[in-house]
């Protein structure tokens, strides 16, 4: 049996056997983990670190994070002080970096919680040199994202005023990993050796997951995987490398046969072609599966596996349900009370957010609270 997380949100704590539970995501942490060493190896000399922000990718920080410890992982990432305070509480002796940098304010729990800020731009360093005596953090700089990070031609200027706090990293970020031939690769891979020229003697970083696989191996000092640990493919140009972590499964509340011509769903987006049996599973948007996986003409619906049988949905998604076309299912799978799969080795998140019309990082960064968390493998 696995072992049930504790709620931090809504998460009831039941069994997939309970009766009344009506949506569970299932969380592999030993894929996790193997993920995470499958990265530490191609990093070559190169620290793997892993980037925990948004919950974890939506799979639960705390048991997460234990299972990354104990797989030998000491440096994390996350988007902002809470998330931060949050890791800390898990790992009290990690690296823990925060993305978000120094905003306005949040000097003091930065350093309460010993959290080392990712320093963008000029006006960041001299305001994070002011709050003690040559503080630690990173130096973030911008190769091309136009989002965060000092741009490049005023690396110079950063280089001194960095004199004034302990820098121990030197980060920046691609665009287009994921695009193995794109010379925005190559481009920005040149800008930050120039930015990095001139902290020679501190650690850098640039590649996330998909940065990993690039032909360059831009790996520098430490590389800081996201994505690929939770099972998304990082080389979507390729199979995926990585193990799935998570499967989510959900129960047949209702099931009926409709004549041709019904329709199914709000604002009646599909109607039957032809007599269909259907299954009603309480699963929707609240839950995180996107309003983009509706069914209607002329588009790809979602889909759930029902007996080892692919299942379209039927109609527009809606807050807390989805109707599902199992007229092909087996007929003792296909029954109230009985589970079907969202997710998992069936149906990959890469497909499930292809059919939505969105990215993997979306569909599990918003996996409901309304799931019981199962945890195996720990």
């Amino acid at each position: 049996m696995g072992i049930i997380e504790p709620a931090t949100r809504l998460r009831p704590q039941t069994e997939t056997s309970d009766p009344a539970e009506t949506g569970v995501l299932t969380v592999d942490l030993s894929a996790l983990s193997d993920n995470w060493r499958m990265m530490a190896r191609l990093a070559g000399g190169a620290e793997c670190g892993a980037v925990v922000k948004a919950d974890a990718y939506g799979l639960g920080l705390a048991p997460v994070m234990r299972a990354l410890l104990a797989a030998g992982c000491r440096t994390f990432f996350v988007a902002n002080v809470v998330e931060g305070e949050a890791a800390r509480a898990v790992a009290p002796d990690a690296t823990i970096y925060v993305f978000d940098g120094l905003v306005p304010g949040a000097a003091r729990r930065l350093i309460a919680a010993d959290l080392l800020p990712a320093l963008g731009s000029l006006v960041e360093i001299e305001e994070w040199a002011s709050t003690g005596r040559k503080p630690k953090a990173a130096i973030h700089f911008d190769t091309g994202m136009n989002r965060f990070g000092i741009p490049i031609h005023e690396a110079a200027q950063a280089a001194e005023r960095a004199r004034q706090i302990t820098p121990v990293l030197v980060m920046s970020h691609f665009v287009s990993s994921q695009m193995r031939d794109e010379t925005r690769n190559e481009r920005q891979i040149e800008a930050f050796l120039d930015a990095r020229a001139r902290f020679a003697d501190i650690p850098a970083s640039m590649s996330n997951s998909s940065g990993v696989f690039l032909p360059q191996r831009p790996h520098f000092d430490l590389i800081r995987p996201g994505y690929a640990l939770y099972g998304g493919n990082p080389t979507p140009y390729a199979e995926c490398p990585v193990r799935t972590v998570a499967r989510l499964k959900a129960r047949i509340l209702s099931m009926r046969e409709i004549e041709p011509g019904a329709c199914v769903g709000y604002d009646a987006v599909w109607s039957a072609p032809k007599r269909t049996r259907i299954a009603t599973i309480g699963v929707g948007y609240a839950d995180g599966v996107p309003v983009g996986a509706t069914a209607c003409v002329g588009k790809s619906a979602g889909e759930a596996l029902v007996g080892g049988v692919r299942c379209p949905f039927l109609g527009r998604v809606s807050m807390d349900y989805i109707v599902l076309d199992v007229s092909d299912a087996p007929r003792e799978a296909a029954q109230r009370g009985e589970w079907v799969e969202l997710l998992g080795e069936g149906i990959c998140v890469e497909e499930a957010a292809s059919r939505a019309g969105t990215i993997g990082y979306e569909i599990l960064t918003r996996l409901g609270a309304r799931f019981s968390r199962r945890y195996v493998g720990a």
